[in-house]
């Protein structure tokens, strides 16, 4: 029978690993992506975790600015298809036609500066289309099609 009050680790193969001090940006840039399982419910890495709560978040509101005046129309039409003073347009045809889409356009806005955010957090830079190659063709050089300058 073995003692399992013995604390001594020389014969145990769980050991403890620490990340040696590293930062968020430094783990992150040693992973191997194409290794890491992707979970929604459980993202492996600290840049997965903050990408996917920006996710959700904006998706909350999108559903909200999108399914919430229909959602509202069907259960108080008398409000929603009342004139609005101002406008004279009913309601729910202002919040579905005008807030619908600023909503987007405003989602989008605002889940590029995250994201944005986000990569700077962890060191990740993106490429930009500005990048021009100079080169240079000799004169001598053949035509595409195989024959020769004239």
């Amino acid at each position: 029978m073995q003692d399992k009050n013995n604390h001594d680790t020389a014969g145990d193969s769980h050991e403890l690993a620490t990340d040696g001090g590293m930062s968020d940006v430094k783990r992150e840039q040693q992973i191997d992506y194409m290794d890491v399982e992707i979970n929604l419910l459980k993202p492996a890495t600290p840049f997965m975790r903050d990408h996917l709560r920006v996710i959700w978040l904006g998706f909350a509101v999108w559903v909200l600015t999108t399914f919430a005046p229909i959602t509202l129309t069907r259960l108080a039409p008398d409000v929603m298809t009342t004139q609005m003073p101002v406008i004279g347009f009913p309601l729910h045809y202002f919040l579905i036609a005008i807030v619908g889409p600023s909503a987007a356009l405003i989602l989008s806005v605002w889940y590029a500066k995250k994201r944005d955010q986000i990569d700077e957090k962890y060191g990740i830079e993106q490429p930009t289309a500005a990048t021009e190659t100079t080169e240079t063709v000799p004169d001598d050089a053949a035509a595409t099609d195989g024959g020769t300058d004239e």
